[in-house]
């Protein structure tokens, strides 16, 4: 899977609540927060500190293909990924790997309010529409609750469990419904 930098990125998609849209200059701040925050730390490796983090990180955080922040109210309050699953990583559908994987990140100040589902439903809609019948794999550490959750949610289907990363990874599936008949 790879998404076309000639064709990102897509115009904003709007939620009932959201924006989600390309990064910009004004979301670094956000940035600096999400990746310095012990909260969500926890379950990707640990928090990076704060300074390291404003001396290195780029004007414009997270502009690539595959990025889409998750605006309220004219403030991003969290980010939502689709990259190319590494083929040497463990966990895959396809012999040859590179599917779709999803990720999410939100600031803890807006968990517990169904942005991160809300956000993730457009993202994989968005994606369906553009890679008909692709499958979206998913990992998470098994001990992120709230993560299982969302994904539980958003219909992926568990397809193993793996160790990496020093910890137990929960590894699903989700398969676009299928075009009408």
């Amino acid at each position: 899977m790879t998404v076309d930098p000639a064709s990102w990125p897509p115009a904003p998609l709007s939620t009932d609540r959201l924006v989600l849209r390309a990064s910009q200059a004004r979301d670094r701040p956000a940035f600096v927060e999400l990746f310095s925050s012990p909260e969500v730390g926890v379950h990707v490796g640990g928090a990076r500190p704060r300074e390291e983090l404003e001396r290195g990180m780029p004007e414009v955080p997270g502009q690539r293909p595959g990025v889409f922040v998750a605006e309220l109210d004219g403030a991003m309050i969290g980010m939502i990924t689709l990259d190319p699953r590494d083929a040497q990583r463990p966990g895959h559908v396809r012999p040859d790997g590179g599917e779709a994987e999803l990720g999410y990140l939100f600031l803890p100040r807006s968990w517990g309010r169904g942005y991160a589902s809300e956000a993730c439903r457009a993202v994989l809609g968005w994606f369906a529409a553009t890679r008909p019948g692709e499958p979206v794999v998913l990992t998470t550490r098994t001990a992120n609750d709230r993560s299982v959750r969302v994904a539980t949610k958003l219909g992926f289907a568990e397809a193993g469990r793996f160790e990496e990363y020093g910890a137990e990874q929960w590894f699903a599936v989700w398969t676009p419904p299928a075009p009408p008949a």
